[in-house]
């Protein structure tokens, strides 16, 4: 059999692919360039990036597809939402190379950790568009075992127990994952994720029970890498001992790859009804409940963005509890919200931990007086917490949560609709001791130095996006198709 090519539409995944390999020669041709690769590993993403904005001008075809066969079954496929997961994994990965660039490490670990994160960059790039299990397997774990190492290489004793954390997940993960896609297999007869397939084996009875154990296991698999609740035990431990923005890359990246897995399988078992699709509604109203409760206690910065990307991964999958028309674009538009939001918050951490050193960003109790101090730190950081609120000014925020909820509510899923109601009034909460520190009594840190120039510019990027998108929220969700 012979594949057709499409090269330009690949490229989103190939330049981050072959990036990390052009890396690793470049190292060893030319050792301890050390802050360099992380410029070139930025410049790669974005180049990944801007061949990736074709697929979602609304001219474009939905979906575009390569890999095809002679049969006419195409293993590559990407629609709007796929281009605009992708863009989000790679501009993501671009904001997390730049904040990474002024941090001091030795120059033979700088790049591996850049090789990593684009290696993990290409896995989540891809894993959207897979369209057979094989690759989809390993495109997904290309996605996930490089970010483990990169929260070892910081090479403190919390690092590594966060890493150990997250490699013992990442392996449970990937068995229960692998017994998911067996048991697809064994249920439809097919080594694609195809609705046609589904159709067929929901005809008999015994393959229909197989196919639903199936669904359940793959869910369960991805409910480790989402960070969904009760899967959700390494993401403290993890954010608590990366680097910031390692941490920021778990955070956002991470989960652009599982849920762009998420919606592979999503759009292949809509056909079998909400019974299949009750997991993840139970699954969303535990991880907002949870990550929120927890995050009301916690005194750690990074524990606590952790604990929000417990209950925002909720949010995220929050509409796919339907088989709502609308389901998909819902959780991919809340999902690139929630990236902007969270990549601010980390980057004026970032900035913040650099300038005054790590102890004075982590503790929420050092943000006091924040506003006084540095001012337009304190401003992003409370546009971004409004956002992850969603509260006005943040008015992107609140679009997000009414999309989120929009489908739950059309299916009348009420029971879930209120518990997510009930847990957008304690996010407020939760979000508001961090602001109210923001604007509490001055504590100086023992050193203040300057921002540095990169730190300085992506945070007032960020703040302009997040002012910009609550102005004009199309314009951000419009990358979704939405």
């Amino acid at each position: 059999m012979k594949l057709t090519y499409d090269w330009w539409l690949l490229a989103p995944v190939l330049i981050p692919a072959v990036g990390s390999v052009f890396l690793l020669l470049l190292d060893a041709l030319l050792p301890r360039l050390g802050r360099v690769h992380w410029a070139l590993t930025a410049i790669l993403l974005l180049a990944g990036a801007a061949a990736a904005v074709p697929g979602a001008l609304p001219s474009a075809d939905n979906p575009r597809e390569t890999l095809c066969l002679p049969t006419g079954v195409c293993l590559y496929s990407v629609d709007h939402v796929g281009v605009g997961l992708q863009l989000t994994a790679l501009v993501s990965g671009a904001v997390i190379a730049l904040l990474a660039l002024p941090i001091r490490v030795p120059a033979e670990r700088a790049a591996i950790q850049a090789t990593l994160l684009l290696a993990a960059t290409a896995g989540a790039t891809g894993v959207v568009a897979a369209r057979d299990l094989g690759s989809w397997l390993v495109l997904l774990e290309l996605a996930t075992l490089p970010a483990v190492a990169l929260v070892a290489l910081r090479a403190r004793r919390s690092a590594v127990d966060g890493a150990l954390s997250m490699l013992m997940t990442a392996l449970v993960s990937f068995a229960i994952t692998t017994m998911g896609v067996a048991l697809w297999f064994a249920a439809t007869g097919s080594a694609l994720f195809t609705g046609n397939a589904v159709l067929n084996a929901s005809r008999d009875a015994d393959s229909r029970r197989i196919l639903v154990l199936a669904v359940v296991f793959i869910i369960a698999g991805l409910a480790f890498k989402m960070s969904l609740a009760p899967f959700h035990a390494w993401t403290p431990e993890a954010f608590g001992g990366a680097s910031v923005p390692i941490g920021g890359f778990l955070a956002v990246t991470s989960k652009a790859a599982a849920l762009a897995a998420l919606l592979v399988i999503f759009r292949g078992v809509t056909v079998l009804g909400t019974s299949a699709l009750a997991a993840i509604g139970v699954l969303s109203a535990v991880s907002m409940t949870l990550g929120n409760v927890m995050a009301l206690r916690e005194k750690n910065a990074l524990r606590f963005l952790a604990w929000s990307t417990v209950s925002q991964a909720g949010w995220v999958v929050l509409p796919l509890a339907t088989v709502s028309s609308r389901a998909v674009l819902s959780a991919a538009a809340y999902l690139v919200v929630y990236a902007v939001a969270t990549l601010v918050a980390f980057a004026v951490v970032t900035a913040l931990a650099h300038a005054d050193g790590r102890d004075h960003a982590i503790g929420l109790a050092s943000y006091g007086g924040l506003l006084r101090r540095r001012p337009m730190l304190a401003v992003t950081l409370a546009l971004a917490l409004l956002t992850l609120m969603g509260l006005p000014p943040a008015v992107i925020g609140l679009v997000a949560k009414v999309a989120a909820i929009g489908p739950v509510a059309g299916g009348r899923l009420w029971v879930l609709a209120v518990i997510a109601a009930l847990n957008a009034m304690l996010g407020v909460a939760v979000y508001l001791r961090w602001l109210r520190i923001l604007f509490g009594a001055r504590k100086d840190p023992d050193q203040a130095d300057r921002l540095h120039p990169v730190h300085h510019a992506l945070v007032i990027i960020g703040a302009c996006a997040l002012v910009v998108t609550s102005i004009a929220p199309h314009s951000l969700l419009q990358i979704v198709g939405r």
